[in-house]
């Protein structure tokens, strides 16, 4: 994603020092690296999305009744499975467009082992995967469950993925644990209907030395109709500075709001 032209060279972030109203402290707000950073959290969200879509079909599909996001341009290679541990491989081949509008090559491989009370372990990596232009690589574990506290389903997602952009040498690997429970849409066959809650936690570094850390302080809304979330607010830590990347009103729109020391600035969610 990238932020409106305004800010594109950078910006200036004034705050007074304690000592001496007069004498301001300038703290320089780097928009081309938040820009990539929050980029990277739209495509990881997507792509999760797409892992988790791929376990229901083949190993949950009462609750998709075959009405997902994937295509027949989609091809998925079975072992095992059931109760017991088994694989899946999702294959987009050279390219493939989701319902949702997500162009995805690639493949993405899952591995598990058998379902005792109600939940099991996941492992996955991605395999000449891209999202939408942009290469992902790495991968992660997950603790599914069938039903969480809510009666809901529920994933834990430990992860550890890089992403390239195609208009930059600079790479985002991103670090940490994204919760994700599935509140609306569950069993209706209707994949556009589907709502999830996502919490969690973690730490995204580009290339270029920029580090930011994110924690989830307002459950953020992904609506799988839409290519961007649609609401929640992350507290976010960079260069010095904490802020807020707020992500809306739960419309479907390509708009975010980060703000730092009370100041909004636009972020135009770009894939």
């Amino acid at each position: 994603m990238a932020l409106l032209p305004l800010l594109a060279l950078g910006l200036i972030i004034i705050s007074c020092n304690k000592d001496d109203a007069e004498d301001p402290e300038e703290v320089n707000f780097s928009a081309e690296d938040t820009a990539l950073v929050a980029k990277t959290d739209n495509i990881v969200e997507g792509t999760q999305n797409i892992v988790e879509g791929g376990y229901v079909r083949i190993e949950e599909p009462g609750r998709m009744s075959g009405n997902d996001i994937f295509p027949e341009c989609t091809s998925f290679t079975i072992s095992g499975g059931g109760n017991n541990g088994g694989t899946i491989v999702i294959d987009f081949g050279d390219g493939c467009e989701l319902a949702n509008g997500a162009f995805v090559t690639g493949s993405i491989d899952l591995e598990y082992g058998p379902l005792v009370a109600g939940q099991r372990n996941i492992t996955y990596n991605y395999v000449d995967y891209t999202y939408n232009g942009n290469s992902v690589t790495g991968g992660g574990t997950i603790l599914r469950k069938v039903a969480n506290g809510n009666g809901n389903p529920e994933s834990t997602v430990n992860e550890s993925i890089e992403v390239s952009f195609p208009d930059t040498p600079v790479t985002a690997t991103r670090t940490g644990q994204r919760i994700a429970e599935w509140v609306d849409g569950v069993g209706s066959g209707i994949w556009a209907d589907n709502v999830y809650f996502i919490d969690g936690n973690w730490q995204t570094n580009l290339s270029n030395g920029f580090e930011r850390t994110g924690v989830v302080t307002e459950t953020l809304v992904r609506k799988l109709s839409c290519l961007y979330l649609v609401s929640g607010r992350i507290e976010v830590t960079q260069e010095g500075l904490t802020g807020t990347l707020d992500f809306g009103d739960g419309d479907c729109d390509a708009i975010a709001t980060i703000i730092f020391n009370g100041n909004e600035y636009p972020v135009v969610l770009g894939l």
